[in-house]
């Protein structure tokens, strides 16, 4: 089976450029303007897809946590429940959402983190699905939305080989559209914890699935790294303004960071070439100046039998190249050769 996915009417594979996935939460704050502004800020960087999250609160938290007090600086509300209500988007804005990404030319979909989110989000025809880390061991969830039958991106943060693998053998059986991304759940997460060689492990271990990198590092070089690893699918959370309040914003790209990483990944497959070492054409014009070629070092008569001190390297590259100097040594001239003429074995006796 080919290692590629489809999502939405675009093609996920090895041979494709990256499928960059603008992941925007709750960074909208709750606000429908920002949120609009989001989605077309991510359709001019190049985004392939915009992704929201979906939580139903007071089924998914305890009575306890929901009530807690919530202090932070962070915080839309004084309890916890409060504060993840005034984030959440119901039915009406997902509706609207939905409408405009596909006017954008761009793929919506959303982490469900609940049995209910998704049966809501599944209602709306949703193209996707996405598990958080946070699920990576709720089987009972995994198996729920893969019911569906639509393409599951599943993160990995947090997780060990055994949980991947336990999560891929409860998804593929019910349905193999599977994307596993490499990723640590720290936010944000620093270089030496990144462990993209878990990218080439997941490859070779879970051969009929899509990888990808959900990118919590500042910055997009890592990036690049995991794309040469064989990851094609790429998460990375957006914003418009990193000082906004809330904790996901301050390690989010914002729109000129998205932009070059859209254009670096882009970049970055084509870099990788086919693997075949040869000269390209627009390399001639340098490579005249700069390679060297075979001439008289000095005049020379006709009939005289070169030595090594009679033949210079120079440039341009326009002569017989310097690789050649042990044939042209110990050979007789058939003309004269002046100062810096090129020799050829045309100048040359036979042997």
């Amino acid at each position: 089976m080919s290692r590629e996915l489809s999502i939405g009417t675009t093609r996920i594979g090895d041979d494709r450029d990256a499928y960059v996935i603008a992941e925007i939460g709750h960074n909208h704050q709750g606000d429908m303007k920002k949120a609009r502004d989001l989605f077309q800020a991510a359709k001019e960087c190049g985004a392939s897809a915009v992704k929201l999250q979906k939580r139903d609160n007071r089924s998914l938290f305890t009575k306890k946590l929901y009530d807690s007090h919530y202090d932070s600086e962070n915080a839309f509300g004084t309890t916890y429940g409060a504060h993840r209500e005034a984030l959440e988007f119901g039915r009406d804005e997902y509706v609207e959402l939905k409408k405009l990404a596909a006017e954008l030319g761009l793929t919506m979909f959303a982490t469900a983190f609940d049995h209910k989110s998704a049966d809501f989000l599944e209602a709306l025809e949703m193209p996707a699905f996405k598990i958080a880390s946070g699920d990576l061991r709720n089987i009972p969830l995994l198996k729920y939305v893969a019911a569906f039958g639509k393409p599951m991106v599943v993160s990995t943060g947090g997780g060990s080989l055994e949980d991947a693998q336990r999560a891929y053998d409860a998804i593929m059986p019910i349905n193999p559209r599977l994307c596993l991304l490499q990723c640590t759940a720290a936010y944000p997460v620093e270089a030496e914890e990144m462990n993209l060689r878990v990218i080439s492990s997941f490859r070779e271990r879970f051969p009929e699935a899509v990888v990808g990198l959900s990118d919590h590092q500042n910055g997009i070089a890592m990036a690049m790294v995991a794309w040469t690893l064989g990851a094609r699918v790429f998460e990375k959370h957006f914003t418009l303004n990193r000082a906004w309040k809330g904790t996901d914003h301050a390690f989010s790209l914002e729109p000129v960071g998205l932009r070059k990483l859209v254009r670096d990944l882009k970049r970055a497959r084509i870099a990788l070439g086919d693997g075949v070492k040869r000269p390209f054409p627009s390399e001639a014009k340098g490579m005249l100046k700069m390679a060297k070629k075979l001439v008289a070092a000095r005049d020379l008569p006709a009939g005289h039998v070169l030595a090594a001190a009679d033949v210079a390297i120079k440039s341009p590259n326009d002569g017989l190249p310097p690789y050649e100097f042990d044939r042209v040594v110990g050979r007789r001239l058939t003309r004269a050769l002046s100062e810096d003429d090129n020799i050829t074995f045309e100048d040359l006796a036979a042997q």
